[in-house]
């Protein structure tokens, strides 16, 4: 097993970043030091600060027996793994405004008569769009919130695996949510890696980006 320390050395976390295939099952992360990671990967930038985000950190074996079923191709990166966190993205983020504008307004981070405009403005704009552009919003933010909690894992120690391969039409029910309310977005493995893993080949900047 590689050993790694926590650090903040910016370089280590990007270009040690690793997608991991299979890790060391003898590594448990506690809930609290787990807790800790996703409150730092929050602090992505989100729509209007609406925090469509929400997570289920599947840690159990019970848990992890079950997510194998609906993620077959990455079976061995589900069953090795300290954890995996299901990233879903709420429809219902609106819910949540009105609690989090007072807070902003009780730490001081904004006046009340702000709050109250912007209530009043993203209200109506809320209640009347539409499905897709609903689904739009919260994939943005919920893949803002993704990377973050990837670079927080490595900033802790940690090695992490994206997976899109899995039965998204069947995970929210399997964890008691809600499918019509819940957009499974990604399902994001960590725990500490037993190699290297693999290096991956970048396009330069010169083929990706064109400057005006």
């Amino acid at each position: 097993m590689l050993k790694y320390q926590k650090t903040n050395d910016f370089n280590e976390i990007v270009y040690g970043r690793r997608s991991i295939k299979v890790y060391d099952p003898s590594v448990k992360i506690s809930r609290e030091e787990m807790t800790e990671i996703i409150a730092q990967a929050s602090k992505a930038p989100s729509s209007i600060n609406f925090q469509p985000w929400r997570f289920v950190v599947v840690d159990s074996e019970e848990g992890k027996a079950k997510l194998a079923t609906l993620a077959k191709f990455n079976k061995d990166k589900v069953l090795s793994s300290s954890a995996v966190i299901a990233v879903f993205g709420d429809r219902n983020n609106f819910d949540y405004a009105e609690e989090i504008f007072s807070k902003a307004v009780q730490l001081g981070y904004m006046p009340q008569e702000v709050k109250e405009a912007q209530l009043n403005y993203f209200k109506p704009f809320y209640e009347n769009m539409s499905d897709e552009q609903m689904k739009d919003i919260v994939m943005l933010d919920a893949g803002l919130v993704s990377m973050q909690l990837m670079l927080v894992a490595r900033s802790f120690g940690y090695d992490t695996n994206p997976i899109g391969g899995y039965e998204k039409d069947k995970i929210a029910e399997a964890y008691g949510l809600d499918k019509e309310r819940y957009i499974p977005i990604m399902l994001i493995s960590i725990g500490k890696a037993i190699n290297e893993g693999y290096q991956s080949y970048r396009l330069p900047v010169d083929t990706t980006t064109i400057w005006k």
